[in-house]
C-alpha cells in the first residue's frame, strides 16, 4: 500500500496496446511511479522500456491476486477484441482480494450500447466490493485512431473523400493518445488527501473517487477534422468529394445488424460512430458535462499535428487504421 499521500506502485493491463503503452510511458515520465505490466505468459506485445512484466494466467484467479499484492493502483485498458466483461470481473475481483486501493477504469459515454452497460457494470462491481474505488475517466473516441479509418470519422486521405454525417457541424469531444496517457498520469500523480498548506482541495484522489470524469484533446465537427485535412494536405475543398449520411439512419442500419447477430462485423463500428454523432449532441461533454483538464493540467493540443499523425498511420496500416 501507499506509504506516503501518493501512489507509487501502479499495475497496468495492456501496457503494451494503444493507448496502454501512452498511458506507462507518461507514468515513467513523472519519475514518481514503479509500473508493473500484468501480462498473460503466452503475450507478444513489447513494452515500453522500464516497465516491469508480471505474466498471470486469467484461468488462475490466484496468480492475478500475486500479481497485484503490494500495488497501489491498477490501470484497466483492454483491447476491444478481448473478452472484456470477463477478464473485467476477475481483475475487479483479484484487485480487491489484494486489497489494491485504487483502479483507473474507462468510462463509454455511448448511448445504448453494451459497451455503456458494461463499464457501468464494472464501476457498481468495484462498489458493491468495497475493498477499492475508482475513477472512470471519459475520453470520447480516440481522435489519430479514429481518424485513420475511413469508417469512423470519415476522412480518407488517399482518395480525398468525406463519408459525412449530417450537415457535418455537429462537434463531438475527442483525444489523442498523448492526452490520455498524460491524463491518468496527472490522476495518479494527485495527492491522495488534501494536504497541509495545498491551494486547492479538490486536486485530490478523494475528490474524483468513485467519479466519472472528462478529458479531451479537441471538441470538432467532421466539418472541422475536413478542413485540418485540407491543410495537412495542402489541398483545397474543391480537390474533395463529400458524400452525405443521415446519422438516424445510419445508426437504425446498424441496429437491424445488432438484431441479425452481425453487430461485431458489419453494425459495429457505424453503431459506434453513427450514434455520437447525432444532432442531440450527445458527443460534446466538453459542453454536456465538463472536463477536468484544466484540474490535471492537460495542455492545449494541435489539431493539425493531430490529424497530420492520423493520416501517417491511415498510409502505413491502410484503411483499418491497424486495427
Amino acid at each position: 500500500m501507499a506509504s506516503s499521500n501518493h501512489i507509487s506502485k501502479v499495475a497496468i493491463v495492456g501496457a503494451g496496446g494503444n493507448v496502454g503503452r501512452y498511458m506507462t510511458e507518461a507514468l515513467l515520465k513523472t519519475g514518481k511511479h514503479t509500473v508493473t505490466a500484468i501480462t498473460r505468459s503466452d503475450s507478444q506485445s513489447k513494452l515500453p522500456e522500464g516497465v516491469q512484466r508480471q505474466d498471470v494466467d486469467y484461468e488462475k484467479p490466484e496468480s492475478i491476486v500475486d500479481a497485484l499484492r503490494g500495488q497501489d493502483a491498477l490501470v484497466i485498458t483492454i483491447s476491444g477484441r478481448a473478452p472484456i466483461k470477463e477478464i473485467e470481473e476477475k481483475l475487479v475481483r483479484a484487485a480487491a482480494e489484494a486489497e489494491v486501493p485504487w483502479m483507473k477504469i474507462r468510462r463509454f459515454d455511448l448511448h445504448l450500447t453494451e459497451l455503456t452497460s458494461l463499464s457501468v457494470a464494472t464501476r457498481k462491481l468495484i462498489e458493491e466490493i468495497g475493498k477499492s474505488s475508482y475513477v472512470a475517466v471519459s475520453s470520447g473516441f480516440w481522435y489519430e485512431y479514429s481518424l485513420a479509418m475511413p469508417a469512423n470519422y470519415g476522412i480518407d486521405f488517399d482518395k480525398r473523400h468525406c463519408n459525412m454525417y449530417d450537415d457535418g457541424k455537429t462537434a463531438i469531444s475527442t483525444s489523442t493518445w498523448p492526452q490520455v496517457g498524460r491524463a491518468v498520469a496527472s490522476i495518479l500523480s494527485l495527492p491522495i488527501k488534501a494536504e497541509a498548506g495545498g491551494k486547492d482541495s479538490s486536486a485530490t484522489l478523494e475528490s474524483l473517487r468513485n467519479k466519472v470524469i472528462y478529458i479531451n484533446s479537441f471538441t470538432v465537427s467532421q466539418q472541422d477534422m475536413l478542413e485540418s485535412a485540407q491543410r495537412v494536405t495542402g489541398t483545397k475543398p474543391e480537390d474533395w468529394s463529400v458524400e452525405k449520411y443521415d446519422s438516424r439512419e445510419r445508426f437504425s442500419v446498424a441496429m437491424k445488424f445488432f438484431k441479425e447477430g452481425k453487430f461485431k462485423t458489419e453494425g459495429f463500428t457505424n453503431f459506434l460512430y453513427s450514434r455520437i454523432f447525432f444532432p442531440d449532441g450527445c458527443g460534446d461533454t466538453e459542453h454536456n458535462k465538463g472536463t477536468v483538464n484544466a484540474l490535471l493540467g492537460l495542455p492545449k493540443e494541435d489539431l493539425d499535428e493531430a490529424t497530420r499523425i492520423a493520416m501517417e498511420r491511415q498510409r502505413s496500416q491502410g484503411a483499418n487504421g491497424g486495427h
